[in-house]
């Protein structure tokens, strides 16, 4: 067997998938959705896990952020309206656009101490750690 090497230019040039792509589907739905998924970042430290999501262009009331049995859900709606009066016709768009992102938390965090912010574009979340007991090992003696 041949490896060929190819690229998805010359494959729509010659006319392979210029039927199934064409710059409708790059302006798709289906494309704006899955720009809509922010992309999260978690860090643990010593004393807290930390959460950092993108999500540009929103405001902090846009947001829905809870803690219900160990899951933390952050969600946000928006609705948006486009029209566009011309000559000959009028178009009007509605476009809801939203996600919902959802982690099981371990059982060591203070549910009740979650803070988040807001601030140039990045939603930050500080979970904080409850202290455990140090547990010190204990020889046990066989009989």
């Amino acid at each position: 067997m041949k490896l060929m090497k190819s690229s998805l230019p010359s494959l729509v040039n010659d006319g392979f998938l210029s039927g199934l792509l064409d710059d409708r589907f790059f302006d798709s739905d289906w494309m704006k959705r899955m720009q809509d998924v922010p992309a999260v970042n978690v860090v643990e430290t010593e004393k807290e896990f930390e959460i950092e999501m993108a999500a540009p262009g929103l405001d902090k009331k846009d947001f829905n952020i809870t803690v219900e049995n160990g899951v933390l859900t952050i969600s946000y709606e928006k609705e948006n309206e486009a029209q566009e009066d011309k000559k000959n016709y009028m178009r009007r768009e509605y476009n809801y656009s939203g996600f919902c992102r959802s982690f099981t938390l371990p059982e060591n965090i203070k549910t009740d101490k979650v803070d988040a912010r807001y601030e140039n574009g990045v939603l930050k979340l500080m979970l904080p750690k409850t202290v455990e007991a140090k547990v010190k090992p204990k020889a046990i003696e066989v009989h």
